[in-house]
């Protein structure tokens, strides 16, 4: 699991260049606060609802949260009801304000809840009217023509660590994307058996390469992924999402859009909202960036005071692609962060603000899509914020580890982010929700633990890297 926006310090350093907005911005409190299902609903085909990834099509029996897209470009996020609920008032949902509606960091809808209750198209009159009311349905540029000959080489690495269960689903969804001139990396981490090799030698012959990494820590795989890519772009992917068919080409416009480019990151969106604890992550921070595209350099001043330090906000590790020479020239990821180790995280965040001093652009891409399963039980969830925290402060220890440079302009701005995070998924107004009071907490906590951890970690990776004595 990757660190998602990073809440805490920044300076004021990065620029932000934005496209024309698709999409109102929304607000914790607008979150859905019930469960419901998720969809996927492409304006040239109103009739049809989809199951997120492009899936199978289907009937929804409860609220929805769809994804609006035209042609395939995603504009925003509603919500809709398929009908009045026995109890439930007329204009009202069960579970939930009048009106409330959309997404972190995307686009708030109102629920309809006058179409009949048994009327088979009601869902979609629904959310069409939703989406003419609440989306700015005209604006956002087409996507660039491809020229065939243009088309550079991208090394995919999905790092994964006992899941064959789950990893045929995101190697079949590269494996058939509208991107064609693709390598397909699968690095296997620590694993405790042979499945996913056996799956890959049988089930994917000829089509993906198969690395093990013996030492835990995702930053290690991606590192092993890394120095065996023959692509112009590293791109990265975790192994149990739900990846959009044009995932792998959105990040090539990003690339092709400006040649100081030399990190994308996308849109990360819930596979599904079916419990408490994904509800309340969503509510909390979410991975989603928004529906409006952005980059940031150095190269100009910036009005954000958490700026390069929070490099959460610029994308998250589950969906982002590097040039493979930048990444290679600031030595790939730090083996010391990650998943896997004590530091339990950061060497996206690393990276990314590595790619900004080494006065690079780090450029966002909605149109980069994919769908990530949330963990359902509130222990889980209490455990990746948690793990959230430790992560950030192990990114902090390391960066100025990298760069010593950079430690004053981080001590004058903890006061900030400190204050963001324990405020972080805080309602308007003066009320405070608990269960967003004690996430804050909890993050908090794990602030202050990352940079023991990251220390930690750091003695591990030494031993690791030591050669046995004879």
């Amino acid at each position: 699991m990757t660190t998602p926006t990073a809440p805490t310090p920044g300076t004021a350093a990065a620029t932000a260049t934005a496209a024309p907005a698709r999409a109102a911005t929304g607000t914790p409190d607008a979150l859905p606060s019930a469960p419901v299902e998720i969809a996927e609903l492409d304006l040239e085909r109103p009739d049809v609802l989809r199951r997120p990834g492009r899936g199978e099509v289907f009937t929804p029996n409860g609220r929805v949260l769809a994804l609006v897209r035209r042609g395939g470009r995603p504009l925003g996020l509603v919500t809709a009801d398929p009908g009045p609920h026995p109890g439930s008032s007329p204009g009202t949902h069960p579970g939930s304000r009048p009106g409330a509606g959309s997404v972190a960091a995307g686009t708030a809808a109102g629920a309809a809840a006058d179409t009949a209750a048994h009327d088979p198209a009601g869902p979609y009159r629904a959310l069409l009217a939703a989406a003419a009311r609440e989306l700015d349905l005209d604006s956002g540029p087409e996507p660039p023509a491809r020229a065939p000959a243009d088309e550079p080489l991208v090394s995919v690495v999905v790092c994964t660590h006992d899941r064959a269960d789950l990893l045929p689903r995101s190697l079949d969804a590269l494996l058939t994307g509208s991107y064609r001139h693709t390598e397909l990396i699968v690095v296997d981490n620590a694993p405790s058996d042979q499945a996913t090799e056996l799956l890959c030698r049988l089930r994917y012959p000829g089509r993906v390469r198969y690395l093990r990494e013996p030492v835990p820590g995702l930053a290690r795989a991606r590192n092993r992924g890394l120095a065996v890519a023959r692509g112009r772009i590293c791109a990265f992917a975790d192994d149990d999402l739900l990846i959009d068919p044009g995932w792998v080409a959105a990040l090539v416009d990003g690339f092709r859009a400006d040649p100081r480019v030399a990190c994308v990151t996308g849109l990360v969106l819930p596979a599904e909202l079916d419990t408490r604890a994904q509800l309340a992550l969503e509510r909390y921070c979410g991975y989603a960036k928004g529906f409006t595209a952005h980059s940031w350099s150095l190269r100009e001043p910036s009005d954000d005071p958490l700026f390069p330090f929070a490099t959460g906000r610029l994308g998250t590790g589950a969906n982002m692609a590097f040039s493979t020479a930048v990444l290679r020239a600031i030595g790939g990821f730090d083996p010391a962060t990650s998943t896997g180790t004590p530091a339990r995280g950061g060497e996206d965040l690393l990276a990314f603000l590595q790619v900004l001093t080494h006065g690079r652009t780090v450029a966002y891409r909605p149109d980069a899509l994919v769908w990530h399963p949330h963990r359902r039980s509130m222990d889980a969830l209490n455990t990746q914020v948690f793990g959230f925290g430790v992560g950030f402060g192990a990114y902090l220890a390391a960066a100025t580890r990298h760069q010593p440079r950079l430690l004053a302009a981080l001590l004058a701005r903890v006061p900030r982010g400190v204050r963001q995070t324990l405020h972080r998924g805080t309602p308007a107004g003066d009320r405070r929700d608990p269960l967003m009071a004690h996430l804050g907490r909890l993050e908090l906590l794990g602030l202050l633990y990352g940079p023991l951890c990251y220390l930690r970690s750091l003695r591990m990776q030494r031993r690791a890297d030591t050669p046995p004595r004879p």
